[in-house]
């Protein structure tokens, strides 16, 4: 008996906005990683981009407090939660600055490098579910096993230490980094049973795309750029931290303004929202944006110009754990709202889990 093999449907891709566009957002690290490189053999240039993108990290994530405070109906969907998280997050803020730094810094690292990767895998559930792909679990457990990978073969390496201090890290990121060197003995047992573990999942990947009836050649596009990163964090770990943090922050900011047109189309379809009225008027999305932009500029500066790098972490890392709890609330490709700002058929209404977890991204 001959079997046959079908082959998946390629239409032509779905971009989530238009080519060009689509292209910045899958190369939105590759400047980052040049200026590593062309920067390389000099300390002090390197130190400065190493900050510079930790404050670009650190802009975006106030931007998720409007898409929270801006939209009643975001906000009246959990208004308690909404109303207490910023007292409790500030709270706990304050009592983690006096324990233990390193338990802080592996925490905090782990959960940021989390975060940015499930933001990854939601950009590449929008292209999934453009083309009707419902299902992502083996390509979030690919990317996840593929950061885990890159992230051991870094602390195995025997050069990571002179990268780290050549960077001029301070404070929990070069404790965290520090901490990563020092699993190097276990990271070398454990890079090989996950090497083969990225290799299984890419060929189960594989072949659920040529099973799909449908796929998207958009998504290929960011996957590949995707691991292409990751490549990078194997032979330049630097470079690929400073791509990787920078990255993540260009991408919210291009997903954020892609997304609000066509969330807020009109006063009847959401609400007549705060935010839906600022995205229509004149100067549009990308005047919220710019906006924003400087009003986070001004305040990054106020704060550690008058009150100091103390008041100005504690109210940073607040919002930063706001950012990070919110995002995993409100950008789920299942609500129609979410759907809408990326022109994505609704699917149809189902009861959500009691067992889900709130920690993915555009998920």
């Amino acid at each position: 008996m001959e079997t046959m093999v079908r082959r998946p449907a390629v239409a032509a891709p779905a971009w989530i906005r238009n080519p060009a566009w689509d292209l910045a957002l899958a190369l939105a690290w590759v400047p980052f990683v040049v200026a590593a490189e062309l920067w390389r053999g000099d300390p002090d240039r390197i130190v400065w981009l190493v900050g510079a993108t930790l404050l670009f990290s650190v802009s975006h994530q106030p931007l998720t407090l409007p898409l929270v405070y801006g939209d009643g109906a975001v906000f009246g969907a959990r208004r308690r939660l909404f109303t207490l998280s910023p007292v409790i997050f500030l709270a706990a803020v304050v009592v983690g600055r006096h324990l233990d730094p390193v338990v802080i810094a592996v925490v905090a690292g782990a959960w940021n490098a989390g975060h940015t990767l499930q933001q990854r895998y939601g950009i590449a559930r929008i292209y999934g579910r453009k083309a009707g792909q419902s299902d992502g679990r083996v390509e979030h457990a690919l990317l996840w096993a593929l950061l885990v990978f890159a992230l051991l073969w870094a602390a195995a390496d025997p050069a990571t230490p002179d990268r780290v201090a050549a960077a001029g890290l301070g404070g929990r990121n070069q404790q965290g980094l520090a901490v990563l060197t020092d699993l190097a003995p276990v990271a070398r047992v454990a890079v090989v049973p996950v090497l083969v573990l990225v290799g299984v999942l890419a060929l189960v990947w594989v072949r659920q795309e040529l099973a799909s009836p449908r796929v998207n050649p958009a998504k290929w596009l960011y996957l590949a750029s995707s691991v292409a990163l990751f490549g990078v964090i194997l032979v330049e770990p630097l470079a690929g931290f400073v791509g990787y943090v920078g990255a993540h922050a260009a991408e919210y900011f291009l997903v954020v303004h892609r997304h609000l047109g066509d969330r807020y189309p009109d006063p009847v379809t959401d609400g007549g929202a705060p935010l839906g009225r600022a995205v229509r008027s004149r100067p549009g999305p990308t005047g919220v944006i710019v906006a924003y932009a400087v009003l986070v500029v001004t305040a990054i500066y106020a704060i550690g110009h008058f009150f100091g790098p103390e008041v100005f972490a504690t109210v940073f890392l607040t919002l930063g754990a706001l950012h990070l709890f919110y995002d995993g609330l409100i950008w789920k490709l299942r609500r129609p709202e979410v759907a809408r700002g990326f022109s994505i058929p609704s699917p149809p209404a189902s009861p959500p889990s009691p067992t889900s977890s709130p920690s993915s991204s555009f998920s």
